[in-house]
């Protein structure tokens, strides 16, 4: 038996020493220096624009700290979900990489901030356990434009946080039965008329949900996705994303 522990002990030793090799190979994508961790090093992570100051609801930047942490529209109109969990700006260089991820299939440029997303969330849900969703919701993409991206960005983050936060995802649960134009030209107004019966439920979704996706824009999907949910069943959604754009 002490052998079987001992055994046990050092295969812990091993992967941990394991992951930490991964985290630490290769280099900075962003000034190729070698000291990078999840291919990013410390001055460069320290530029990344920090959402520091944003709607508790939305996740809009705000220029200071207010004391309800919401933003204007979300304390007039109310969205129908209740929280949104978002790291970043959506501003250099923080823009760039996810661009050169989603746009380009350069998935380098995506790992440290999906690691750091997780360590971000991990920490958030640690001091708030009961905020914990039962299930993540990658943001959908109609499978014409998958099957030309290559992939669902929204469904790559969402696998990895799950992984790291030890959170089931389920990819399927809400399709897009319409595909529409570009929502990246479009206002918000425009945005909200543009999903108009875009998503499909195709089952009861747990009681708590977090919908995942890269960018938050003008929280239109996310309005919409949450309003679809939450009529199939769901009771409290949130929003989790990489980075949010400015007001």
């Amino acid at each position: 038996m002490k052998q079987m522990i001992m055994g046990l002990n050092l295969l812990s030793t091993l992967k941990e020493l394991k992951v930490n090799s991964a985290a630490r190979a290769g280099r900075c994508v962003a000034c190729l220096s070698v000291n990078a961790l999840h291919g990013l090093c410390a001055p460069c992570r320290a530029d990344l624009p920090v959402n520091r100051w944003s709607c508790f609801t939305c996740g809009l930047p705000l220029p200071w700290a207010a004391d309800n942490l919401r933003c204007g529209e979300c304390s007039k109109e109310p969205p129908p979900f209740e929280r949104a969990r978002i790291p970043w700006r959506y501003q250099f260089p923080v823009d760039g990489m996810i661009g050169r991820y989603k746009y380009h299939g350069q998935r380098k440029f995506a790992r440290p901030l999906v690691a750091d997303f997780g360590q971000f969330l991990a920490h958030q849900l640690a001091e708030e356990p009961a905020s914990l969703p039962d299930l993540l919701v990658p943001a959908p993409m109609h499978p014409k434009r998958r099957r030309k991206r290559g992939f669902n960005q929204a469904t790559d983050i969402a696998e990895q946080v799950g992984r790291q936060l030890g959170i089931p995802v389920d990819a399927g649960l809400v399709r897009r039965v319409k595909q529409v134009k570009s929502q990246r030209e479009l206002n918000r107004t425009q945005r909200l008329a543009n999903l108009r019966d875009v998503f499909e439920v195709r089952g009861t979704p747990p009681e708590r949900v977090a919908i995942v996706d890269d960018v938050v824009t003008t929280g239109a999907t996310a309005r919409a996705l949450a309003l679809k949910l939450k009529a199939a069943g769901a009771r409290e959604v949130e929003i989790w994303a990489l980075a949010r754009t400015p007001g």
